[in-house]
């Protein structure tokens, strides 16, 4: 297998993307809902838009995606870039496909000057964690979500 090629993501990936960000979403136990599929797709193309991402390809065929976006560090005095949305494809898993997609923003991180790359993932997603724990620190930090 070849090694993967790192890419900002451009319009022709869009059926590659819809298909990969709608597994995403079903790993996760979203209901399938095409309007939130082609509204952060359509984030991801807006220049004006905090959204970004950077695509897995082996030969050409996109295997992997992720979603991200800088965002401000107050406390830090500092910027970071948040990975939103990491995703392989699972005939792809165990190929390296995440860690190249996260060192990618890694270096992105370093070349535009962001003091972090961060990401949460689920309490219960063993396989993730096992590759996050040999590039990043896990921290401390809880996570609360507040109905507006």
């Amino acid at each position: 297998m070849s090694e993967p090629v790192i890419r900002l993501t451009d319009p022709s990936d869009k059926a590659a993307w819809v298909r990969l960000f709608a597994a995403y979403r079903e790993f996760y136990q979203q209901p399938a809902d095409d309007a939130v599929v082609q509204r952060v797709w359509s984030w991801i193309l807006d220049p004006q838009h905090e959204t970004y991402c950077v695509v897995a390809e082996i030969d050409e065929v996109i295997v992997g995606i992720a979603d991200y976006r800088v965002y401000a560090r107050p406390l830090a005095g500092a910027t970071g870039i948040w990975l939103d949305d990491l995703f392989t494809d699972p005939d792809y898993r165990g190929h390296g496909i995440g860690r190249s997609l996260i060192e990618y923003l890694q270096s992105l991180a370093r070349q535009q000057g962001h003091s972090i790359v961060r990401w949460t993932t689920a309490e219960d997603n063993k396989t993730a964690q096992r590759l996050y724990d040999t590039i990043a620190t896990r921290t401390t930090w809880v996570t609360y979500d507040a109905t507006p």
